[in-house]
């Protein structure tokens, strides 16, 4: 029976029809009733085996990681696409989503986008907050870079996320014209974009898949320990601290606060730590 069946990845999920590419093909499938009496939910980027003849998933492997916002699984990157104006930059949800993606083992790639609608003083401040990152050894990207970013994501599973409006969709068209992916005016009033991504699709660009995701501009952290938080930033490692299991907040001579007075650490990283350990 196992030879019958054929591996693929799912790589859409429209209400209870799911999408599985094959190697040389792509077949809509149901799933079989048994992974609801599991409790098992089939997930875009899921690796499975697919009754061919009768169109049914059988079988998913496990996996290596999920998101549950956007729900999706077996990612390898993430690109954080980060608009600077229109809407305006978000460092608390950027900082959030580069934590979230370290926590489920995903690494963050990040992608800032509108860098042309800046004037000159606000690029200089820009052009700081990038170079921080990268400091912080963050892999990061400007959209117009294409053939850099494609470079990264070559052989990869990659979930596009950021904020409503940032400019995912305009992206993924960039890098591949033949999607003709919707896109949508910025609302001037609210300050953000207009949704126009309704589900997690994963597309093949080249040599790599990746997925569009519904734009968000809220992510939950509540549930995640103070510990894992804290190893989610990264450049905290950079320093030995004189306090034993410091969470950096209340200690008056704790090493990360006295970075952050010399200004070595970004103090809208702390900022953004404090308020996601005391959420």
């Amino acid at each position: 029976m196992q030879q019958q069946l054929k591996r693929g990845k799912i790589i859409r999920i429209i209400s209870n029809l799911y999408t599985v590419e094959l190697e040389d093909k792509t077949l809509d499938c149901h799933a079989r009733g048994k992974f609801r009496k599991e409790k098992i939910t089939p997930l875009v980027g899921d690796f499975c085996y697919v009754d061919e003849e009768n169109h049914y998933i059988l079988e998913i492997e496990p996996r290596k990681n999920v998101l549950e916002r956007p729900t999706i699984a077996n990612m390898d990157f993430a690109l954080i696409v980060t608009s600077v104006k229109l809407p305006n930059l978000s460092l608390n949800l950027l900082d959030k989503t580069l934590s979230l993606m370290l926590i489920n083992k995903i690494e963050p790639i990040l992608c800032f986008t509108k860098l042309d609608l800046l004037n000159e003083e606000e690029q200089k401040q820009i052009d700081k907050i990038i170079n921080y990152y990268k400091k912080c050894d963050y892999q990061v990207v400007k959209n117009t870079e294409l053939d850099k970013i494609k470079r990264l994501l070559s052989g990869k599973q990659i979930v596009l996320t950021g904020q409503t409006g940032a400019g995912k969709s305009t992206l993924l068209n960039k890098l591949s014209p033949n999607l003709h992916l919707k896109t949508d005016e910025i609302s001037l009033a609210l300050g953000r974009g207009k949704h126009t991504t309704r589900h997690v699709e994963l597309f093949k660009i080249e040599d790599f898949f990746i997925a569009d995701t519904p734009g968000f501009s809220a992510l939950e952290i509540k549930e995640i320990e103070k510990e894992a938080i804290k190893e989610s930033f990264k450049e905290f490692n950079q320093y030995t601290c004189p306090f034993k299991n410091c969470f950096h907040d209340k200690e008056k001579e704790c090493r990360i606060k006295e970075a952050v007075l010399k200004e070595e650490i970004l103090l809208s990283r702390y900022q953004n730590y404090l308020d996601f350990i005391n959420r």
